[in-house]
């Protein structure tokens, strides 16, 4: 049944991402009506994650970034679909690297050293994967989970590949570092996924008790790369750029927890800059603290 599924909704994704921008967005707007108003998707999760984010804010206000969200949430899908047949000048176009995220990458390739990003599901992050491949030196390898339906994971490595990056699943994401540490590379971790309770780093981020992957700082501190957040900002419809910053080099100082909570503090920093285009509705804080 999902491969008949697969195969039948195919062409309408290809159709897609054929669409000139301008129609893609009524179409999006158009998304937008059924998800928000009609089928309410998540709008449960997304109204209480906003609410408990950000409780100084009135019922108006969390109502109006709300539809904000839905808006670029529809937006995102339907340029994820455009990555299949974009071509990289348009990629760059829609899609650039800040100047100073570009000298920071371009010196570290200078100096020869590979590093870890990490960053979160914030602006476009599939674009923003794009385009690293397509303007720096560094190899990408983005950290992913893989999909059950074995079709659609197929077509999301596709677009994720077709620029160059590669992709790793984190089951087998510390031999796959090691394995490729002998080439000029970048290991992309997106980390404000909801881990296990047990093992994660407790904090509070965005008003809420909050568990936080340790594993983009166990890695670091074995191979001992540089760490470099990555913010996608948007700029306007259709439009982002990259920006980066170095949040700690080796050798590291600090207790336990000190990488993992730098960079989620910068996270957490971007979000409150831009509310409107992180993931919302994903059911980031449905574990409670062990």
């Amino acid at each position: 049944m999902s491969a008949i599924i697969y195969y039948l909704t195919l062409p309408f994704i290809y159709l897609l991402s054929l669409l000139p921008f301008p129609l893609l967005y009524l179409i999006s707007d158009g998304v937008y009506i059924l998800i928000y108003y009609v089928f309410r998707y998540r709008k449960t999760v997304v109204h209480t994650n906003l609410v408990k984010s950000f409780p100084e804010k009135s019922a108006a206000e969390i109502l109006v970034l709300q539809k904000k969200f839905y808006r670029y949430y529809c937006d995102l899908l339907l340029e994820t679909f455009k990555t299949l047949t974009i071509s990289p000048a348009t990629m760059l176009k829609h899609c650039s690297i800040d100047p100073d995220a570009d000298r920071i990458f371009k010196q570290l390739a200078a100096e020869n050293k590979s590093v870890i990003i990490v960053m979160g599901h914030k602006g476009n992050w599939e674009w923003a994967g794009n385009t690293f491949s397509l303007s720096c030196r560094h190899q990408l390898y983005v950290i992913y989970h893989p999909l059950t339906n074995k079709y659609f994971n197929g077509l999301i490595c596709k677009m994720r590949e077709r620029f160059g990056t590669r992709l790793i699943p984190m089951k087998e994401t510390f031999r796959e570092i090691l394995k490729n540490s002998n080439e000029l590379n970048a290991t992309a971790f997106i980390a404000d996924q909801s881990p296990n309770p047990a093992s994660a780093h407790w904090m509070n981020f965005l008003n809420q008790d909050t568990a936080v992957f340790m594993g983009t700082e166990k890695i670091a501190q074995k191979i001992k790369y540089p760490i470099v957040f990555v913010s996608v900002k948007k700029l306007t419809r259709g439009y982002y750029t990259l920006m980066a910053e170095v949040l700690q080099t080796p050798p590291y100082t600090g207790n336990e927890g000190n990488i993992t909570e730098t960079h989620t503090r910068k996270l957490e920093a971007d979000i409150i800059a831009q509310p409107e285009t992180w993931l919302w509705a994903h059911k980031r804080w449905k574990h409670k603290r062990v």
